[in-house]
């Protein structure tokens, strides 16, 4: 790999984390405060553990587009997955703001679940042109998952 080649992979991971530094901005204020007054299940984790994980799935996101925009944005089919991936990556970001900017628990649970299926369709996407780019995408994919369970278990407790 070369300079080039390795400053693109580094940019694509700083975009990613840039999803996650947006959703932090609502998320740091609200946790001592608002998110500390909700009843939460019994496998919500404890706090420090989002952030370490968030990091390395934003790793993996960057790591997996980079595998995707090598085969070249001339191809449709990249064209299409680039597309589906950055959808994905806004509706991460906003659902820090709907849950901890706007305290919506309801929306934020709609949002995420619309996040899943789109997260879903990328992986499918990513899979046509790079499996390792989509294998890379299921660790998301399962947090992601828990995620659903954790906001509609929070949706239900308060």
């Amino acid at each position: 790999m070369n300079l080039k080649e390795i400053a693109k992979l580094l940019g694509l991971i700083v975009l990613c984390q840039l999803a996650g530094i947006i959703g932090s901005i609502f998320t740091f204020s609200a946790i001592p405060t608002w998110y500390a007054t909700l009843n939460k299940p019994w496998f919500n984790p404890p706090g420090f553990v989002f952030a370490p994980v968030w990091i390395l799935l934003y790793t993996l996101m960057g790591i997996s587009l980079y595998l995707v925009l090598k085969k070249g944005l001339e191809n449709k089919d990249v064209t299409l997955a680039t597309m589906f991936f950055g959808a994905q990556l806004a509706l991460n970001a906003i659902w820090s703001i709907l849950f901890f900017g706007l305290h919506n628990i309801f929306l934020a649970l709609v949002e995420i679940i619309v996040l899943w299926v789109v997260l879903l369709f990328t992986i499918i996407k990513f899979y046509k042109i790079s499996k390792k780019a989509a294998y890379l995408l299921i660790p998301y994919f399962l947090w992601g998952s828990f995620a659903t369970i954790l906001t509609f278990s929070i949706l239900l407790l308060n």
